[in-house]
Parts: C-alpha cells; sequence; structure tokens
C-alpha cells in the first residue's frame, strides 16, 4: 500500500538503533543497585522516559540523581549498539527538513547511542529532558511535529513500544510500528504495522513524502485473505 505524509517522526531505541540489550543490561544493574527486581525495572523502563521509570519504581529516591546514574551506565554500554536494517537507506532517501527524532531518552543518551550506530542526528529533536510529559503523552510527538514545521495530523511517526504508538495517536498523527520489541496485539495504537524498516521504500514530492509497504496482518482473518 502506499500513503501520503509531509514529514517523518522517528522513535530512536529500536526503531533506529538497536539497544534491546544495553538497555536492559542498564537496567538491570540499576535493579541491582537500588533493590529493583532486574525483571520489574526492564519492563517498566521500555518505551518510557527513564525518569518516569525512577519515579514509578523507587519514589522515595531523587529521580534527578539517579537520572543521572542510569544515563551514565547506558552510555557506558555500547557494545552490541547497531543501526537497524533499513534505516541507512531510508535516511538518505528522506530530506534533512522531512524527518526528526522524539525519544525517551535523554539529549546526551540519544547523541551518544546515535554515534555509536554511525547516525548524524537532526540538527533540532525531542529528548526526554526537553519535554514535562513523556510518551505515552502526545508531548513529544506533538513537540517533533512543530520542529518540522507541520501540523501533527501531517506526521507519520514510526514507533516500535506501545508507549510510543499511543504518544503518537494521540498526538494526531498516523502511527506506524514495527515488531522489533512487542507483537502485532501490543500495538493497537498503530495504523499500520510492518516486521521492519527494511520493508518501506520512500519516494520524495514536491510537498510531502510517498510511502510504500506491505503492512502485516492484525488477524488471521486478514491474513487469510492476503494469503
Amino acid at each position: 500500500m502506499k500513503i501520503q505524509v509531509r514529514g517523518i517522526l522517528f522513535d530512536m531505541d529500536g526503531i533506529l538503533v538497536s539497544s534491546l540489550g544495553s538497555v536492559e543490561r542498564s537496567w538491570a544493574k540499576w535493579g541491582e543497585m537500588r533493590g529493583v527486581d532486574g525483571a520489574t525495572a526492564i519492563k517498566t523502563a521500555h518505551g518510557q522516559r527513564a525518569i518516569d521509570t525512577i519515579k514509578m519504581l523507587r519514589p522515595d529516591l531523587d529521580a534527578q540523581k539517579e537520572l543521572d546514574v542510569v544515563e551514565e551506565i547506558e552510555i557506558a554500554d555500547k557494545d552490541d549498539i547497531k543501526i537497524l536494517p533499513g534505516v541507512k537507506a531510508l535516511l538518505a532517501a528522506l530530506p534533512k527538513d522531512r524527518w526528526t527524532i522524539a525519544t525517551s531518552a535523554t539529549k546526551k543518551l540519544a547523541k551518544a547511542r546515535l554515534g555509536y550506530a554511525g547516525i548524524t542526528p537532526p540538527e533540532q529533536f525531542i529528548s526526554a529532558d526537553m519535554v514535562t510529559h513523556g510518551k505515552p503523552n502526545p508531548e513529544p510527538y506533538q513537540r517533533g511535529a512543530a520542529v518540522l514545521g507541520f501540523a501533527p495530523e501531517e506526521c507519520l511517526v514510526i514507533e516500535d513500544a506501545p508507549a510510543g504508538a499511543k504518544a503518537g495517536h494521540a498526538a494526531g498523527c498516523k502511527v506506524m510500528a514495527t515488531m522489533f520489541s512487542h507483537s502485532v496485539e501490543q500495538l493497537e495504537y498503530a495504523n499500520w504495522i510492518v516486521t521492519s524498516l527494511e520493508d518501506v521504500k520512500v519516494q520524495v514530492l514536491e510537498d510531502g513524502l510517498e510511502l510504500e509497504f506491505e503492512p502485516v496482518p492484525r488477524t488471521v482473518a486478514e491474513a487469510a485473505v492476503k494469503a
């Protein structure tokens, strides 16, 4: 199928870069340091700001000081961070004024991970420390659209996490999700789901972008029709 939008708002972790191992090791380490079950810390952290995770798990601690601790742990853990399939070609095809990033990572961490993966960040992007409310609140994607100078409904959000897909939907954007970290059933707020960005082709139009892709069926019935 083909869709047309004016701009694209990318999540970072799980969309542009593979950082799942780093995220899980980092939160397990912080959990061990602060008496929090590692599995609980990892599950809570996915798709939302670190400071929100800290407030949920250890509301008795100074969240800003703990954020600094987590940030340094995550920046230091870089061994298996890499660019995800399809990203290099997709970004190369996009004009610089047609895309940006809205991430739940801090700006310092985002720049580090993008650098490890060999991705040059856009001049302006939205990070966790720039918003009052993180995903699933719509603020990150509302502000991302504003960076590009477009209305949210003119933009496509590309996400892998349920919280991020919900944020994009709430902002009024169209939402595409990949299956990097979650199942089809968990991505209920996505308009379309693809296996990875390798499945997405983009063409630059006079005043927008045309994306071509084959969405993953959401139901057995849809799969049967496609077969």
